[in-house]
C-alpha cells in the first residue's frame, strides 16, 4: 500500500524545486498522490476496508487543501503540477 523508498526518492527528485528540498507543495502533492493511486487500488481489491477508506479520504482532503494554496499563491506552478501528475482541476465552491 506505501510506496518504497526508492520510488518516494524519485518522486522528490523529480519535483523538487532545489537540493534537498521535500517539503514544497510540488513534493507533497506528488507524493500523496502515489500514495493515493497506491490506496485506491488496494480499496478495488479490498471493498470492505473501511479504515484505508478513511486514510484514502484523509491524503485526498490534504492534497487538495496543499494545491489550492498552490493555486493561491503562485498559479503557474500548479497548473505545471497538474498538468504533470494529470489531476483533476477542482471546480467546486469552496
Amino acid at each position: 500500500m506505501s510506496i518504497t523508498p526508492e520510488k518516494k526518492a524519485e518522486i522528490i527528485k523529480r519535483f523538487a524545486r532545489h537540493e534537498g528540498d521535500t517539503g514544497s507543495p510540488e513534493v507533497q502533492i506528488a507524493i500523496l498522490t502515489e500514495r493515493i493511486k497506491n490506496l485506491t487500488e488496494h480499496i478495488k481489491k479490498n471493498k470492505k476496508d473501511l479504515h484505508s477508506r478513511r486514510g484514502l479520504i484523509g491524503m485526498v482532503n490534504k492534497r487538495r487543501k496543499l494545491l489550492n494554496y498552490l493555486k493561491r499563491t503562485d498559479f503557474e506552478r500548479y497548473q505545471k503540477i497538474i498538468q504533470e501528475l494529470n489531476i483533476r482541476e477542482a471546480t467546486g465552491s469552496r
